[in-house]
């Protein structure tokens, strides 16, 4: 497994992201029907080489609420019916469901035009090596959070995101997570995981050093990330 870490493309970040992406789906996302339930809610996504169509469904009280983002804009229904939304309230919403999306088939989507990549270094983790991958975003393309930074810790055998972490900076706070994946499932060629959701219980920790203090028990779990019943199929 060390030889598998020091061989001839180790160090490039982009061949790295894109062996990951095959060995996880690859292609197939890029045509697909997905489906889920993730807490309390219903996700689908449609996607093709023309563009994405991205649903958010939820009943409130008695109300059917269905949100709808694709790559021309935000609509709301309730009970099938056309709301106004205000804009600001079109980009927290779109926002939302586009992170469940985008986390729901990791490492798709690392490809896209406004991701910067940068090799950071090899690491053991739980006695398996990693390739660390640092992912920022362009501001141009990288959506409201494009000052966010990714860590993805990719399996130098399997090529597999086993754990990434990530620092945000919001109107409601500032912090670090960690995920841990488990659970790991194909359906139609495609991998799907659920994550152990982790903060520093140090407030000063520092992003990239989140592994170790995954090992070494200074991490604490906030959540579990779960994704229900899904479907997945190849148009």
């Amino acid at each position: 497994m060390i030889l598998s870490c020091q061989d001839k493309m180790e160090t490039n970040a982009q061949q790295i992201i894109d062996k990951s992406i095959e060995v996880s789906g690859g292609d197939l996302v890029i045509s697909s029907n997905i489906s889920f339930d993730f807490r309390d809610k219903h996700y689908v996504a449609e996607r093709s080489r023309d563009g994405f169509l991205y649903q958010r469904k939820s009943i409130v009280h008695t109300d059917s609420i269905t949100d709808v983002y694709t790559n021309k804009g935000f609509e709301r229904f309730i009970n099938k019916k056309p709301i106004a939304v205000v804009d600001s309230m079109k980009i927290k919403y779109s926002n939302s469901i586009n992170s469940v999306h985008y986390f729901s088939v990791l490492p798709y989507g690392l490809n896209d035009g406004a991701v910067n990549k940068k090799y950071i270094n090899k690491a053991k983790v739980k006695d398996a090596w990693y390739h660390t991958i640092e992912i920022t975003f362009k501001q141009d393309g990288g959506g409201e959070d494009f000052e966010d930074v990714f860590i993805y810790w990719i399996n130098c055998n399997t090529y597999k995101v086993d754990y990434l972490a990530y620092s945000y900076n919001e109107q409601d706070g500032k912090g670090l997570r960690f995920r841990e994946a488990y659970n790991e499932r194909y359906i139609n060629g495609i991998r799907f995981v659920d994550y152990n959701n982790f903060k520093p219980i140090d407030a000063n920790a520092d992003l990239i050093k989140l592994d170790r203090l995954f090992e070494n028990k200074g991490l604490k779990l906030l959540s579990k990330i779960e994704l229900n019943n899904i479907k997945a199929s190849i148009n």
